[in-house]
């Protein structure tokens, strides 16, 4: 369980200091997903958990393995948005490599 970073709602630093640790917390996260991005191996790496999680695919299946399909395919959403967040132009680099990588007869992880 977190632990609340406010003990007095009501007291406006305790919950303006709150709001800057939490906007700390955001922004080393989206650092975090810039640093892996910056190399060829983690832009491999992340291109691979987006197909992983089915953000490209449909998820319908007509039974009930389309929730668990749809619960991978929501973390991977999540993925695609803080990488676009972290940095705009990130995606559309992985896309062009991706797309390199399949002209040229290579695997993804390779």
């Amino acid at each position: 369980m977190e632990k609340s970073l406010v003990k007095n709602a009501a007291d406006a630093s305790q919950v303006k200091e709150a709001k800057d640790k939490s906007r700390s917390a955001r922004e080393r996260e989206l650092d975090d997903i810039a640093s892996i991005g910056a190399t060829p191996p983690g832009r491999r790496m992340l291109w691979r958990y987006l197909g992983l999680c089915g953000v490209f695919k449909t998820s319908m299946t007509g039974d009930n393995q389309t929730f668990f399909l749809e619960g991978q395919r929501n973390i991977g959403l999540q993925l695609l948005a803080d990488i676009n967040e972290a940095s705009p132009e990130l995606y559309m680099q992985m896309l062009n490599e991706n797309m390199e990588r399949n002209r040229s007869g290579k695997k993804a992880g390779v």
